[in-house]
Parts: structure tokens; sequence; C-alpha cells
């Protein structure tokens, strides 16, 4: 297809990067989704993989499963709203053949329900447990106007990321706890962008057949399988202070799907045909180190430093089941970190008070920075509550605002044409959760 390019550009390393985890919103740096309960979210998720306060452990660290005695369940919902706006310098341009000009695309973002569930089960008293999550790990979902200056590199993006995890987790003393487990992640993904029909057609000869300002949409769905894993530990350094340490392993996913083209001229079905497609992708890796300290009866401090290597997604090639490249996108990510810092304040036996603020870096460059994942460094802050409506029940509420740098824009193409420019973006959560212990 010589150098059409479908700019299927990375979306928090998931089906995103896949094919171009319900859908979902980047909510955290890349396209990961930091949302997988709602007690943590009042402290920024501070701590994450040291709290160990209910079974959604079992996502940030499975070790954790050791502190909760019998069985619970935990049901979590966040609503994740994004804003993102484009502003052109007046630099950006669409392919030659194609009608210029072209709007900023409107808001981009959506608001979007990010659900997770958990299971712990005490199987041996005081020595081992079970669990089970089934959460989203990965999402993105963005769409600008059709009509927008960047559409031949971007119109809709939409990610979904399904895991469902069996855990495990062994006390080998008062002091020591480990635990690790197993993830079926599936991954599907949607995205469109507009094909400049006249550009490829005078590339292949067929321009006066065809004609001048003709265009279409390109739209390429996949989906696949893939397993990951995770382990953890947790250390009782003092009976006020634990640290908790977790790694979770790259996911190598190999998806699988079509490419189709709307309102494709007739002359342009031999260039561009509908047909399969695929793609690989290996996930990041990431790792966490925590520590929660209680001060007193009523103060716990928290924090973590969390590192996630994004690095490992360079390049994007879709290509045809004929081994012809459809799309070659180069993405440079970079590796990220996280700094989470959080207070808990027990008022009294029923209601306890969460704050909590973080930094995360971003892995996209400013050079590769994309519209389907116009992403930036953000500073997280935060607050929450919980109610212990019983000695079985508790119920969590959290807040938090993501204050995100803005984002430049500087991509140059001759086959989707130049973006260049500045994306805002915000981000609010809100969160609710309810656990029983049975």
């Amino acid at each position: 297809m010589g150098t059409l390019e479908f700019r299927l550009t990375p979306i928090r390393a998931a089906v995103a990067v896949a094919l171009c985890a319900l859908p979902q919103i980047s909510s955290a740096a890349g396209f990961s989704l930091t949302e997988q309960n709602a007690s943590g979210l009042g402290n920024s998720y501070a701590g994450a993989a040291a709290v160990a306060e209910d079974a959604s452990t079992i996502f940030f660290n499975p070790a954790g499963m050791t502190r909760l005695s019998g069985r619970q369940v935990v049901g979590a919902l966040s609503l994740v709203n994004l804003g993102a706006k484009f502003s052109d310098s007046g630099a950006s341009t669409v392919p030659s053949f194609q009608t210029p000009g072209g709007g900023n695309g409107g808001d981009a973002g959506s608001l979007n329900a990010v659900p997770a569930a958990y299971l712990s089960w005490e199987l041996s008293p005081g020595k081992w447990w079970l669990g089970i999550g089934v959460n989203a790990p990965f999402g993105l979902s963005t769409k600008w106007d059709s009509g927008w200056v960047g559409r031949f590199h971007a119109v809709e993006s939409s990610v979904q990321a399904i895991a469902i995890s069996p855990s495990i987790a062994w006390k080998v003393n008062d002091q020591f706890s480990v635990g690790a487990g197993v993830s079926a992640v599936h991954m599907s993904a949607t995205f469109t962008n507009s094909t400049p029909y006249s550009l490829v057609a005078y590339k292949y000869g067929a321009l006066s057949s065809v004609g001048m300002y003709k265009e279409g949409e390109a739209k390429i769905e996949g989906d696949s399988w893939a397993w990951g894993w995770n382990a953890g530990a947790t250390w009782q350094v003092a009976p006020a202070t634990r640290l908790g340490i977790t790694y979770r392993s790259h996911v190598s996913q190999d998806l699988g799907g079509n490419v189709t083209f709307s309102d494709r001229p007739a002359a342009l079905g031999g260039a561009l045909p509908d047909g399969p497609v695929s793609t690989k992708v290996k996930l990041p890796d990431s790792a966490s180190l925590a520590i929660a300290h209680d001060v007193d009866a009523r103060w716990q401090l928290l924090a973590d430093y969390t590192w996630t290597g994004w690095s490992s997604i360079q390049q994007l090639v879709i290509a045809r089941d004929t081994g012809q490249t459809v799309s070659s996108v180069e993405l440079g990510f970079k590796d990220t970190w996280r700094l989470g810092l959080g207070a808990n304040y027990r008022m009294n036996e029923a209601w306890t008070l969460r704050l909590g603020v973080a930094y995360e870096s971003t892995p996209a460059k400013d050079d590769k920075r994309t519209p389907r994942l116009p992403d930036s460094s953000r500073v997280w802050t935060s607050i929450g509550a919980q109610w212990r409506a019983s000695p079985q029940t508790a119920v969590d509420f959290g807040f938090a605002y993501e204050w995100i740098d803005k984002g430049s824009s500087d991509l140059h193409s001759a086959s989707a044409g130049n973006l260049v420019g500045e994306y805002k973006l915000n981000v609010w959560i809100l969160g609710a959760q309810v656990r029983y212990s049975f």
C-alpha cells in the first residue's frame, strides 16, 4: 500500500497498541487503568501494595490476602471522565488532494465506567488463602469530530481489556507473607481514521477515476487472549509498619482482526482491499515498592514508588496475512515512574477519612504524541471516606482530579498530513465500593 499510514498509535499498551481493556478511558500514564478499587482512590492509590485492607489486594499485591480473615467479596465501580481538546497552531495540514482545513476536533473525551470484583478465601486458617479478581487493567476511549484537521491520524479509538486473575497467598510467619497469581487477559479494540482516497489514487495512477477531495473511513477491529502473572510479598517490619513489594509481568499479545474501508472507490478495490490483519505487542511489566505506617490509633501514612516498563513498546506494525505492511508507526515509548503519598484518619468506629496525592510521568514523547493517546504527565489529588456499616460490611467513596500537563503535537506525514499544535486534558474520577466479609 505504498506509504499509506493509518496512524494507529499507542494507547494506559493494551489492545490499543495491539491493533493500531468494556470501553474505558485512559486515566493513568499511558493507557493503563489504576482504578481497580474505590478504597484506594481517596489515597490516590498511595501504598496500594502494602495496605491490603480488602480483597482488592488481589490486584495490587496478592500476598496481602493473608491479612483478611475468612471470606470477603468486594465490588467496585469507578466513573472516569476525560476532557481532551486540541488547539491547532496554524501549521496543521491535510494530505494532498484532500479538502484543506478542518476544525480542532471538539472534545474527544467521554465518561466511562470501570468495574472490578474480587473474592478472597482463607482456605487454611492462618496459613493459605485463595482469591480471584475480575477487572479492567487497560483501556482507552477517545472520539474526535469526523471532519477535524487530524482525521487522517485518528477519529475514534476504543480499547477494552478484561483480566481474570486467580491468586494464592501463603503466610510464612507473623512477619512475612508471599503471594502470586496468573491472569487471562482478553483485549479488543476498534480504531477509525479518514483515508485519503484521492492521494492513494494519485499514487496508483487512478486519480482521474477517483477525482479530487475523495475520502472515506478506515476501520480496524481485533482481539486476543494472552497470559500474564504477578507476584508479591509483605513484610511486617514492626507492629506499626508494613512494607509491600510486587511485580507484574509483561503480557505478549498476538492480535488478529480485520480492516475495512467505507465509501471506497471501485478503482481502489485492489489497492485497499478489506481483509484480515494482525500485530504483536509486548505490554509493559511493572514493579512497586510501598509502605503503610500507623502513626497512632487514628493516623495511617502511606507511600509508594511504581516503575512501568513502557519502553517495551517502540513500534507498532500492522500487517495483512500475506505479510504486506498496512501500517508501521514509530511509538518510541519510554519507561515511567509514579510516586504516591497518602493518609487515612480514623474519625471514629464508623468513619475513616482518606487523602492522597501522586505524580505520574508519561511514556509519550513530544515528537510522537498521537491524537489516539494525547497523554502527558500528571498530578493526582484525591479525597475519600469509608463507612463501616457493620462488622461485616464497609462502603468506600472516593474522588480524584488529575492535573495534566499540556502536551505538544508535532506529527508530520505525507499520507496523513501534519498535525502541529497542543493538547489540553483533564480527568476526574468518582468511585464507590462495597465489601462484605463472611
